[in-house]
């Protein structure tokens, strides 16, 4: 498979996908999250793929969500908001596979949800989670909330959303958005060793495992379907176009003067 905005490698039926954009902070645009889908789906029903790695390149970020740079009202690829979140989230719970977010830097905004949503996150004390969406004009309404809530337990969840704070690699294993932090150096080879553990498993054994937490929430698949298209309704409103104006503008967002 050629791809333009990740990387493909397996490592000893590890299969690591890694978002390819570090001058973007790994943000990701239409593109980005098309191959991600196939990139998923390829290593989930590859026989000799026992788990996979989520990993952004580069030192800075895991991932910071949507390309700010791409989004004037919509975003720049197929999907209710020009982009597939909602195929992308569904592929990383689908795939019978356990997926681990490996976080370094950055885990913000969207990045912040595909770490929600993994099977298992390791990150480095250097770590940063958050949520940004309500600074920025925007929301992640599905798994980014409902589905937080029930990692993290929902005043906390509420909390990230509504104050949009920072949270270090040791409070996100301390709530439960991450597993583990370790050292930057020792990041790797941890995330291989737990990866090559899950490949010694019973492969039917974890799918039908995976597959089972997954049906507890699994009616939150139609929670971030409708919310997508509220989203795409808000991103049509200049209460939320100030948010991505006062980026552009690098300045504080004044959204009452828009609200309705």
């Amino acid at each position: 498979m050629e791809f333009e905005d990740i990387l493909y490698e397996v490592r000893n039926h590890v299969a690591w996908i890694t978002i390819n954009r570090p001058e973007k902070m790994n943000a990701f645009r239409g593109t980005t999250c098309d191959e991600l889908i196939r990139a998923l789906n390829k290593a989930g029903y590859d026989r000799s793929v026992g788990c996979i790695v989520l990993a952004g390149a580069g030192d800075k970020a895991f991932c910071t969500g949507g390309d700010q740079s791409a989004h004037d009202g919509n975003y720049d690829g197929r999907g209710t908001i020009g982009l597939p979140m909602e195929e992308l989230h569904d592929a990383i719970r689908n795939v019978p596979k356990p997926v681990i977010a490996r976080v370094q830097g950055y885990a913000i905004g969207g990045g912040n949800v595909l770490c929600t949503i993994c099977d298992l996150t390791i990150c480095s004390d250097k770590a940063i989670f958050g949520q940004v969406g309500p600074k920025m004009g925007s929301v992640d309404p599905g798994y980014g909330t409902a589905f937080l809530a029930r990692v993290v337990g929902e005043k906390k969840a509420r909390e990230i959303w509504y104050l949009n704070k920072r949270y270090s690699g040791e409070e996100a294993v301390a709530m439960g958005l991450a597993n583990l932090c370790v050292a930057p150096d020792q990041l790797d080879a941890t995330v291989q060793e737990w990866a090559e553990t899950i490949c010694e498993r019973s492969p039917t054994a974890i799918a039908i495992a995976k597959r089972s937490f997954n049906m507890d929430t699994a009616h939150q698949a139609g929670i971030a379907g409708m919310g997508m298209y509220a989203l795409k309704l808000y991103y049509d409103t200049d209460e939320s176009r100030e948010g991505v104006a006062a980026l552009k503008e690098k300045r504080k967002p004044d959204f009452r003067k828009h609200a309705r």
